[in-house]
């Protein structure tokens, strides 16, 4: 999710809401204490140089139960961040407090935000050597040439 589109949605919402994919809620007190924009520069595995930004957003719980982060709140902190730190209109990232920092990428199903679970993949695959997944076949789907079939009693085998 892009961070026009959390901007376009706070404004439907009256409660913020995020869940993980497990279905577990952050509780209803936590605070978003930084937006941001981070821009990563590497090098991938296959000698090739790439740059990514995203816009993070980093969730916190706290001891004051009371609180209760509303939609026009964040919006002013999105527009903040907007003003003084020139964030662009980039992937959103939410880092989480599990066991340790969790970073997700963000979707909306309607009501709720939702945490999905980020992956690591190789950027430079064919660079690596990994082997291309092998296409799956159903053997009964194949068809049989004449020429190319043993039957019993051809000699073939």
């Amino acid at each position: 999710m892009k961070l026009s589109e959390i901007k376009q949605i706070l404004t439907t919402l009256d409660n913020v809401e995020f869940q993980l994919e497990n279905g577990t809620f952050v509780p209803e007190h936590f605070h978003v204490t930084e937006v941001g924009q981070i821009t990563k520069n590497f090098i991938d595995c296959g000698g090739v140089i790439r740059n990514e930004k995203v816009v993070n957003f980093q969730l916190w719980n706290a001891d004051d139960y009371e609180h209760r982060l509303k939609p026009g709140k964040l919006l002013d902190i999105i527009k903040l961040s907007e003003e003084k730190l020139a964030i662009e209109d980039a992937e959103i990232e939410v880092e989480y407090q599990s066991d340790t920092i969790g970073k997700y990428d963000l979707a909306f199903n309607g009501q709720t935000f939702l945490l999905k679970s980020k992956t690591t993949t190789c950027l430079a695959q064919d660079a690596c050597g990994i082997p291309a997944e092998k296409q799956k076949r159903n053997l009964s789907t194949l068809t049989i040439s004449g020429s190319s079939c043993c039957t019993p009693g051809s000699g073939c085998c």
